[in-house]
């Protein structure tokens, strides 16, 4: 009975449902219970794992003259005007769309801060991580206390919640960089998540005191994120090409049917000068047999000059020869060969017209 009431008593009813460790020997008050209460706190699950991840790696951030000054955290936000947090509900619609040509806000939704404002939400955001970097640097590797544990907790939250609000005031920066971006390997819903963790990045590195504006800094970063993203995709499908599908694969009939014209043409080409019945001279025969290798020896084609050694005379008369005699053989050509195959090629489609008729009046009739 004693063991029942004992576990059901109310100092352990308080501490399971406040999370606070509370010892019935203490006696103190006001100001010395709260503390003792904070020190005997104890952590949630969710909250070790956090303290875990943010003991694993030093605190990055940018440092600033203005976090040694005396009440620095006094003035750095207590003492630092109120700014309007942004108002983002008109991202979710466009990230639902996933396209190009969704509407960017209106210029009277949008959060517009001026360069001091920047300042202060990125020595708000800097000064939150360079006090857990203090502390991680008190620790030196060892376990904190509850009171480091807490301590720790509060300034990393204090550090996203700035970082979220720098990052959704500039959430239409990234939406514009997009459209203006014309990449049509890469979807617009990858281009616009590179460029929202490029931000994130962005506010990570930026340092106010130099005096320039976030969206200037912010705005190179994008681009340069977008630019990674179109070469990785671009490697990718180097290294895994698409599967071959004849369905999308372009008829090469057109290609063929040249290839086999310009072949039956050449035949053709040398059955007129071997026959000669382009009626040329011997020495234009001799011109076009040593310049294109047509019944020499190796059938080695020779330069105008390699000709017009062998038959005495310049090389701009071995063109001006070449000239003329390739000319009567254009002109055997056109009106014999290339005349004879037109014929041929329209008999063959009207007999193709022909049989199409055909079938279709058996189609008919059955």
């Amino acid at each position: 009975m004693s063991r029942m009431m004992s576990a059901s008593s109310p100092l352990e009813q308080i501490q399971r449902r406040t999370g606070v460790s509370v010892s019935s020997r203490s006696k103190a008050s006001g100001k010395d219970a709260k503390t003792h209460s904070r020190a005997r706190r104890t952590l949630s699950a969710k909250d070790r794992q956090e303290l875990k991840r943010i003991l694993r790696e030093p605190m990055d951030f940018i440092d600033n003259a203005a976090f040694y000054e005396a009440e620095a955290e006094v003035a750095i936000y207590r003492d630092a005007p109120d700014i309007q947090k942004p108002d983002t509900s008109w991202y979710h619609p466009v990230m639902d769309s996933l396209t190009a040509t969704s509407k960017t806000p209106k210029q009277s939704t949008q959060v517009l801060l001026s360069a001091a404002q920047e300042r202060v939400l990125f020595l708000q955001f800097n000064y939150a991580r360079h006090r857990v970097r203090k502390i991680q640097i008190e620790l030196n590797g060892h376990d904190p206390s509850p009171e480091q544990a807490e301590e720790i907790l509060r300034w990393n939250r204090k550090a996203e919640q700035m970082r979220e609000q720098i990052a959704n005031t500039n959430l239409a920066l990234v939406l514009a960089m997009a459209k203006r971006t014309r990449m049509s390997e890469v979807d617009f819903a990858d281009l616009v998540s590179e460029g929202n963790m490029a931000l994130l990045r962005a506010v990570d590195k930026f340092d106010c005191g130099r005096g320039f504006k976030f969206s200037t800094y912010a705005c190179r970063a994008i681009l340069k994120a977008f630019s990674r993203q179109g070469m990785k995709l671009s490697k990718y499908r180097q290294r895994f090409p698409a599967d071959f599908d004849p369905k999308l694969e372009r008829s090469d009939f057109h290609e063929k049917r040249r290839a086999t014209h310009e072949e039956d043409c050449a035949e053709e080409v040398k059955s007129i000068v071997m026959a000669n019945r382009a009626n040329l001279s011997s020495i234009e025969r001799t011109v076009i047999h040593h310049r294109f290798g047509i019944d020499v020896e190796n059938h080695t084609p020779l330069t105008l000059e390699q000709v017009g050694q062998i038959i005495g005379v310049t090389k701009e008369r071995v063109r001006q020869i070449q000239n003329k005699a390739l000319e009567k053989i254009r002109v055997e050509l056109e009106e014999k060969f290339l005349t004879r195959k037109l014929e041929e090629e329209q008999a063959a489609e009207e007999g193709i017209d022909d049989l199409i008729v055909a079938a279709e009046a058996a189609l008919v009739r059955a």
